[in-house]
């Protein structure tokens, strides 16, 4: 039977191909047969060979030094190139990755991304402070596989496979854009666009697609009027991108309609930044009085920053304080699902999973904030010990903790025993 496939093949090329390709698939066809198969059943099959993609230095393929890149196929696709290019995606790796120069597990062939061959001198500037905390190993699954896709059309198209329906299908999407920090593929799949769609069909309710590549169009920040981190655009900017996702909305609802909702979005989404600011501004008060616990002079030093308090962006998960470690969760999770959720119109998202949480939130730091600094009162007038202050708001807090499912049942009694007993030990 593979005799039989082999000789299809070689007839169906044509004869400047036939030599190179039998070779590749006489040995593709046992190591990698699962490449042969959809290659064969792809559009690229009847004109497109093995070399065309991949080269012929198989030494050189083996060993990683070449790859098919975006740019491999936009030598032939130069539109969907080059609306990649002008798009978020095409800056996947430039805010996912790091220079790993200094790691022992470092993959040496991830060096040539920033810097040409055998020169210091960095073309392209990579920085991401959670990217270099974690092993190779994480590195490569738990980022790569996804901030690849600046320059891997095969994170959406797959490898050998031409077949659109992949890349038509929502679910595609939710490899990467799902999760408690970015649940976009949660949102729609609870909202009544999303549900409309699994069950009608596109042409009732909308796909990721249908909205953020019209047309096949591979540029998905048409019509985004903000930052990943939920920070208004430039108003030129802004103002013409609004107008490119209404052109989208209209398709189905009136634009003064989608308008009106996007608008509301939009001061959800600032309310929530308001509240966001406030607990940052209450951590650096904190920070300023050098009451967090490990202070930053006192923890490993940040990646990019070194001994500094970092909130923004390239805030860590790791090696920092509690309260930081609360603000973490609601910058990164809850301030996102409440403002995304609003833009996906899913009620749920932004409300209880986004912006109950955000408030709820802000109350947990402000306490904590507010212990950290009794605390500090009650050492400098002698009147107390580390560990031994304000055991009743503790209490408090343990309980608080445990209603909302950050603790178990065993857990809780256990914390709770070991308080009571310290108020006990002092007489409280």
């Amino acid at each position: 039977m593979k005799k039989i496939i082999l000789v299809f093949v070689l007839l169906v090329l044509p004869a400047s191909l036939q030599a190179e390709e039998q070779s590749c698939i006489g040995c593709h066809e046992t190591a990698t047969p699962a490449a042969i198969t959809q290659w064969q059943g792809s559009a690229h099959f009847p004109s497109v060979g093995c070399s065309d993609c991949h080269g012929t230095d198989h030494e050189r393929m083996r060993s990683g030094e070449i790859s098919v890149t975006a740019h491999t196929c936009g030598n032939c696709h130069q539109q969907a190139f080059s609306e990649h290019a002008s798009s978020k995606h095409s800056l996947g790796l430039h805010t996912g990755w790091g220079c790993t120069r200094n790691m022992p597990d470092r993959n040496r062939e991830e060096c040539k991304f920033c810097h040409d061959e055998n020169s210091s001198l960095a073309k392209s500037k990579v920085q991401c402070a959670r990217f270099l905390k974690q092993t190779g190993e994480m590195r490569a699954i738990g980022c790569n596989r996804c901030h690849e896709v600046e320059n891997s059309c095969q994170s959406c198209h797959s490898n050998h496979l031409t077949d659109l329906e992949i890349v038509r299908s929502s679910r595609i999407c939710a490899k990467c854009h799902m999760g408690p920090d970015h649940p976009q593929w949660e949102m729609w799949e609870t909202s009544l666009h999303g549900s409309l769609n699994m069950t009608m069909g596109d042409s009732i309710g909308p796909s990721c697609q249908s909205c953020h590549m019209p047309q096949g169009s591979h540029d998905v920040s048409l019509g985004i009027t903000v930052t990943t981190g939920g920070n208004d655009i430039p108003l030129e900017k802004a103002t013409v991108e609004r107008e490119k996702m209404l052109d989208v909305c209209a398709k189905c609802h009136a634009r003064d309609f989608a308008r009106r909702d996007l608008e509301v979005a939009d001061k959800v989404r600032q309310q929530a930044n308001d509240i966001l600011k406030e607990a940052e501004t209450r951590i650096r008060q904190i920070g300023d009085q050098n009451l967090l616990e490990p202070s930053p002079s006192e923890r490993p030093k940040h990646p990019l920053s070194g001994n500094t308090l970092v909130l923004d962006s390239q805030m860590l998960y790791e090696d920092y304080s509690h309260l930081e470690r609360l603000f973490f969760k609601m910058k990164k999770y809850d301030h996102a699902k409440t403002w995304k959720g609003a833009y996906h119109q899913n009620p749920a998202y932004t409300h209880w999973y986004g912006n109950a949480e955000l408030k709820m939130d802000l109350v947990d730091i402000k306490a904590e904030a507010t212990r950290l600094e009794k605390q500090a009162l009650l050492m400098e007038g002698g009147g107390s010990t580390p560990g031994k202050v304000d055991d009743r708001d503790e209490l408090e807090r343990l309980t608080d903790d445990y209603r909302r499912g950050r603790m178990s049942e065993q857990e809780f009694q256990e914390a709770r025993k070991k308080l009571l007993e310290s108020f006990s030990g002092d007489g409280k």
